[in-house]
């Protein structure tokens, strides 16, 4: 029988911890055969105790090389010319990458075949097998990075009472059944490569910075470190009812808590960039990687209805009472602007998702004290006009499309307007007295 080395074919004379490298090489390849006790020639040289060396290789594929590569394995002794040698044969695993235990999910402990040699996968591939085998998820997919520290995340687990064991990590998704970190681990854990950048503005563009920060580490650090930081550029004005002084700050904290934990939770993690917030004179936006999730519109996020893009990390900070049910976070945005003249927006594309906070003080020094709310100024064109469209509200209102129709259907459900047309011609007229 001859031997060579082929990409389906390797040769060892003797047992050495490389054969690790070469079944984790054929596993996460086409599969192929390793004999050992034949010289890299070809010639047939034999062991010397084969029984022994064949129990050796069993305990090195099984200790060594991660998830369990022997089911996929055969090995076996075969007597060639009087002389014995080991085989295993091994097949192309389902559970790619395999790699070795003591190097982890990366380059130096992933092999490939290419030839008749096995080198190192690159981080490209090995990404494009655990989402062959994992799925599309990121957050469910087996991370790269498995050194993996969680001082945040305990010390928040801890704060708010919930327990942090193994058992508590398996349940919120953490690892998985071979107790190999997921993406999610990765994300709460101070090894997290995403990141949050903020800017301040001087003015309403973006022509002269003030500050610009940018937040690391786990996603649990990250959320309390940026709210601190929009916190403090809240800045509070003041205004007199009589002797009274009221004060108001910028933005109401409740909006600015949702639209923060929104980005974070919402956010798209498979995809490079970081969520930008933005700071100006008269408005704050959270701009965040990852457009609407397939078959959600605008319409439906402003009616209550949520389907989340990460919901396993919906999971924990739903479990940690960071969120409510999902899709309450944008509705109390809109309700903490129930009472001032300017809205809300929200702008999306197919890879951003934009939410954009107006400066309720900014709002009241630019317009005269005696400025309307929405409904007050949509039931002022009622009188003069007797009826309006959805595109005549936003032209009057000054804001966008899909929050002219939360005006216009808040009125709809008080019973002050009613609605009447299709949806090319729909107007709304008013249902009783404008008071």
């Amino acid at each position: 029988m001859a031997f060579k080395e082929s990409e389906t074919v390797e040769l060892k004379q003797i047992i050495v911890d490389e054969i690790k490298k070469e079944i984790v090489a054929f596993a996460n390849s086409g599969g192929g055969t390793l004999y050992v006790g034949v010289a890299d020639n070809g010639e047939v040289i034999g062991l010397s105790d084969a029984d022994a060396d064949l129990t050796n290789i069993n305990n090195m594929l099984r200790d060594g090389i991660k998830p369990d590569v022997t089911m996929f394995t055969q090995s076996r002794i075969e007597d060639i010319d009087g002389k014995r040698i080991v085989a295993v044969s091994v097949q192309s695993g389902t559970d790619r990458p395999y790699y070795l235990a003591g190097k982890g999910i990366r380059p130096e402990g992933v092999f490939v075949r290419h030839g008749a040699s096995s080198v190192p996968a690159t981080d490209t591939a090995i990404r494009k097998m655990i989402r062959e085998t994992d799925g599309e998820s990121y957050e469910k997919l087996r991370s790269i990075e498995q050194e993996l520290v969680f001082s945040s995340a305990n010390a928040e687990f801890t704060k708010r009472g919930v327990d942090s064991g193994a058992a508590q990590m398996a349940t919120l998704g953490l690892f998985n059944a071979d107790r190999i970190y997921t993406n999610l681990a990765l994300l709460l854990s101070e090894q997290c490569v995403h990141t949050i950048k903020t800017a301040v503005f001087q003015d309403t563009t973006q022509q002269i910075f003030i500050d610009r920060r940018e937040f690391g580490g786990s996603l649990f650090k990250q959320i309390n470190e940026v709210y601190d930081y929009l916190d403090l550029n809240n800045k509070t004005s003041a205004t007199f009812d009589k002797l009274l002084r009221v004060d108001k700050r910028d933005y109401p904290e409740t909006a600015l808590r949702e639209a923060l934990l929104n980005a974070v939770v919402h956010r798209e993690y498979a995809t490079s960039g970081s969520i930008l917030i933005k700071m100006f004179t008269d408005r704050v936006e959270f701009i965040s990687p990852g457009g609407l999730v397939s078959g959600i519109e605008i319409d439906d996020i402003m009616s209550g209805y949520s389907a989340c893009r990460n919901t396993q990390l919906a999971a924990v900070f739903y479990r940690l009472q960071l969120i409510e049910a999902y899709g309450t976070g944008i509705l109390k945005i809109y309700e903490s602007y129930k009472t001032t003249p300017r809205q809300p927006k929200i702008e999306v594309t197919p890879n951003v998702f934009k939410m954009i906070l107006p400066n309720v003080n900014y709002a009241a020094a630019e317009r005269p004290q005696t400025a309307q709310t929405p409904e007050q100024r949509i039931s002022e064109y009622m009188r003069e006009n007797g009826s309006i469209s959805r595109k005549q509200a936003q032209e009057l209102l000054g804001v966008s499309q899909t929050t002219a129709g939360v005006v216009l259907r808040k009125l709809t459900e008080s019973g002050d307007l009613r609605r009447d047309g299709g949806s090319r011609n729909l107007r709304y007229f008013a249902a009783r007295g404008w008071r």
